[in-house]
């Protein structure tokens, strides 16, 4: 049992309860808003407008579309309320998401000029503004828009005056946020100036058809894009999943001729142009399945249908009763047959059929957790094919997703940091050359590619770019690749994209060293302490851990990752606020002194014990380390070694990771890559066989071979081995060598095929006879888990609930092998180098292989429509 020193305990009790203040947070994190904040017409009502419009005595109604608020001031002389302004929700504008998928909720106040006079962030879902980085950080960043106006053009970054831009600047550590926010800033202050005339309107080119007179079937409609289909099912609103959509639309242009007279037929189509003008455009919606109205139940005469509207562009387009006309057929041979239909008419100046519009579907949503309705946005692109227009369709310049800006304004650092990956990787592949050059008394062809590496990390990756890799990442990319996998949530920050992709490449190659004794910043910071330490005259200070002691805290890093991982499956939130065990955001990304004390002195007390023993965090905390360390056990590299290796003990005196145990043998689950070990396995007068061979061959006049692969001398006549040696453990694998029954002559089809039972069945035929209450009672379990994903396909048992199920049968899975199949493989995969497992090499094969079996599933079940 491990027992920590009460005087550490106790740090941690305190260093628990200052986040007590941390988890009762308030702001705008999450914030609940008012569940008829979508569709009020009394916004402010609902919202502080007068915190966003100081000086405003009174609030029109919302008006225009897209919605906005007027600000009046004191009564003129006639009487009549002065104008001073308008106030907008974004969400009533656009929905751009931030970088944790959700839009930032804000409240814009902008006077009669056009410009800003103030900003309220409502709500967002940002973790980093939770804890890493303080809200009012946010709120400065958006106090930068005051006086500008929308008429200018604003960007992150610094000004350009040649190109008439003004740039605000960024928050360090949330270049994704903030661009995402001035997305939003602009995209709602344009859109309202416009309706009222403070900006010119977008004026869009007339369109100009190309007729030929064909008429289309519903089926050649569909595949050439003239018609497009919006499909919601019930639980993206909330609901539990069922057989039937919560409304199914199809839709599509009626102003071309073909298409028109497609659709409605000759006559029809003639009738339609009658009844508009010429400048006016139509559409068609029709639901074939779903009990939902895109109409909408509360229509009343006079009013507005709010459950469509189009978008093109910034400009948005609703419809009254005026603009509706019946749709009583369709005569597209093979059409479906549908419940509800309509043409709506857009008479606004703006619109052209020519560029691509969007038609978007307001669906009520409710909040499985709390129970909070919000209006959910849910739209369909549509863009006339260019077959159908005259020279083909203009061109279009759209704003680019923020994930995109990212990388374009930071391209020089981007290949900097991409750069120096590929270096690190390429000078650690030929370690074995930097090694042979080095002695342990000269390492510096190691240490100066090391040192520098270190260098780099802490002042290039972590103070510089703020790239250090972090568990939530981990957390992150495992509910994304179970959940719902978003390429631009990654892509938002290139440095972690990059860097992670690094990781999970040298992982699999050469095990967690290379980046946590290489590149990671705060494992480089701790460990240049421990080396300045020694410089200083420090190193009678410097200890390491008794193994007995080092042996049990390894393990506290893998109950911090699981305890994470478990956590994360309920609250995400939690999970982020969990994960301030790491120290990272407060050294590198926010600052030491912008933090709390709690926070300060966690990091001082990690770094000041690092001037006295080796990486502490790094070999007992870190849960990174640990969600990497499992992996690790199937890297397909390992460090050298050689049989004197057992009964040799100077590398693992000399290993600061204390990773090489006392038959030799590396733990690469462990080891932090120091290379130490490796500089002696070929050093003639440091390694001790190697020294006293040396030392025997001048003894009696031979000839000094070079050193071979194997770490031996190249012998010019065999020598036999120590016998104790010979017979001792081999240490140049983790574990003993395991011989598995029909493997040796398995190729092809048989090699596939026994692969394929090895990982999917854990049970022995020997285990049936010994161990039969066992074996059964997983039969059993195993029936149970595939009903469960049944079950889950079908809808009726949500995703938490599943992967309950196969953690329940992964432990299970554990336990059977340990006792009928005892072995996982070491190095390739695609060789069949089997070794003995221990209880930790078994949790790493088991937890990674269900993973990626489970995401499969997960995946497929997705992919195919079955999955909640």
């Amino acid at each position: 049992m491990l027992y920590l020193p009460k005087r550490f305990a106790a740090f941690l009790a305190a260093f628990f309860f200052a986040w007590l203040p941390v988890l009762a947070w308030g702001g705008a994190y999450e914030a609940h808003l008012p569940d008829d904040l979508a569709t009020a017409k009394d916004l402010c009502a609902l919202l502080p407008c007068k915190d966003v419009f100081p000086g405003a005595l009174s609030f029109s109604e919302r008006m225009g579309s897209p919605p906005y608020v007027q600000a009046f001031g004191e009564p003129e002389a006639s009487g009549k309320k002065k104008l001073l302004g308008y106030v907008m929700l974004s969400t009533d504008i656009t929905d751009t998401p931030a970088y944790s998928g959700k839009p930032v909720v804000t409240l814009i106040g902008m006077d009669v000029q056009g410009r800003y006079v103030g900003v309220k962030v409502l709500k967002h879902s940002e973790p980093i503004l939770l804890l890493g980085i303080p809200e009012s950080a946010l709120i400065k960043f958006n106090d930068q828009y005051l006086g500008k106006s929308v008429a200018d053009k604003i960007e992150v970054g610094p000004s350009r005056p040649d190109e008439k831009v003004l740039g605000v600047d960024a928050i360090s550590g949330a270049t994704v946020t903030v661009i995402a926010q001035n997305q939003v800033m602009r995209l709602s202050g344009t859109a309202v100036a416009r309706q009222v005339g403070i900006l010119e309107p977008v004026v869009r080119s007339a369109p100009k058809y190309a007729v030929t007179g064909a008429r289309w079937s519903w089926a050649e409609l569909v595949d050439k894009g003239l018609v497009q289909r919006l499909l919601v099912r019930p639980e993206q609103v909330g609901l539990p999943r069922g057989s039937e959509p919560f409304i199914e639309m199809w839709f599509g242009d009626l102003n071309h001729p073909d298409v028109g007279a497609s659709i409605l037929g000759k006559n029809g189509f003639e009738s339609l142009r009658s009844r508009i003008k010429d400048n006016e455009s139509a559409l068609f919606i029709i639901r074939t399945a779903g009990l939902e109205s895109f109409k909408g139940s509360g229509f009343v005469r006079g009013g507005i249908y709010d459950r469509v509207q189009v978008k093109q562009g910034g400009d948005s387009f609703t419809f009254r009763d005026t603009d509706y006309f019946n749709l009583y057929g369709i005569e597209a041979a093979g059409a479906p047959s549908y419940t509800e239909s309509a043409i709506f008419v857009i008479r606004a100046q703006g619109f052209s059929a020519s560029y691509p519009w969007k038609l978007a579907f307001l669906g009520n949503k409710v909040d499985r957790a709390t129970g909070q309705r919000t209006f959910a946005n849910f739209d369909a692109k549509y863009w006339l094919p260019a077959e159908v227009l005259q020279g083909g369709r203009p061109e279009v310049q759209e704003d680019e997703e923020p994930w995109k800006r990212v990388w374009k304004t930071r391209a020089l650092p981007i290949a900097l940091f991409a750069l120096l990956l590929i270096a690190v990787g390429v000078v650690y592949a030929y370690r074995e050359r930097l090694t042979r050059l080095s002695t342990h008394k000269n390492k510096w062809p190691v240490n100066a590619f090391k040192y520098t590496a270190w260098g780099l990390s802490i002042g290039f990756v972590g103070f510089g770019v703020m790239a250090q890799p972090s568990i939530t990442q981990v957390l992150t990319w495992f509910h994304a690749l179970l959940f719902q996998w978003t390429w631009s949530l990654f892509l938002s920050d290139p440095f972690i994209f990059l860097f992670w992709i690094f990781i999970i490449v040298t992982v699999f190659l050469f095990g967690r060293g290379l980046f946590c004794g290489w590149l990671c910043p705060f494992g480089s910071l701790s460990e240049a302490l421990y080396k300045l330490a020694r410089v200083l005259g420090l190193k009678r200070f410097q200890f390491e851990l008794p193994a007995r002691w080092h042996h049990r805290l390894k393990w506290v890093k893998y109950a911090i990752f699981f305890g994470l991982l478990t956590v994360s499956m309920f609250s995400m939130g939690l999970a982020e606020v969990l994960a301030e065990v790491e120290p990272f955001k407060t050294t590198f990304l926010v600052g030491i002194q912008n933090r709390a004390w709690p926070y300060g002195l966690f990091v001082c007390v990690l770094l000041g014990l690092s001037l006295f023993t080796e990486r502490p965090y790094c070999k007992y905390i870190c849960p990174l380390g640990a969600s990497l360390a499992m992996p690790s056990t199937f890297r397909w590299f390992g460090l050298k070694r050689k049989q004197d290796c057992n009964s040799c003990k100077a590398c693992a005196v000399g290993c600061g990771s204390q990773a090489i145990d006392a038959a030799g043998r590396i733990d690469h689950r462990e080891c932090l890559h120091c290379l130490d070990c490796m500089v002696l396995y070929t050093d003639q007068k440091g390694c001790p066989p190697l020294a006293k061979e040396r030392k025997r061959r001048e003894r009696d006049g031979l000839q000094i071979t070079p050193i071979g692969a194997d770490g031996y001398f190249i012998p010019i006549q065999p020598v036999a081995m120590d016998a104790k040696v010979a017979n001792g453990p081999d240490p140049r694998m983790p574990t003993p060598a395991v011989a598995v029954a029909g493997r040796d002559n398995a190729r092809g089809l048989q090699w596939i095929w026994l692969e394929l039972r090895d990982h999917l069945w854990p049970w022995s035929s020997e285990g049936a006879g010994s161990r039969r209450a066992l074996q059964w009672a997983g039969y059993a379990l195993a029936a149970a888990v595939s009903v469960a994903w049944v079950l889950a396909g079908t809808g009726r048992l949500s995703q938490v609930a599943i992967i309950g199920w196969w953690f329940g049968w992964s432990v299970y899975e554990v336990l059977i092998r340990l006792d009928a199949k005892r072995y996982v493989k070491d190095g390739p995969w695609w060789k069949d180098r089997y070794r003995e497992a221990g209880v930790m090499d078994m949790l790493s094969y088991v937890a990674f292989k269900n993973l990626l079996l489970g995401a499969g599933l997960f995946l497929v079940l997705r992919a195919a429509g079955w999955l909640v």
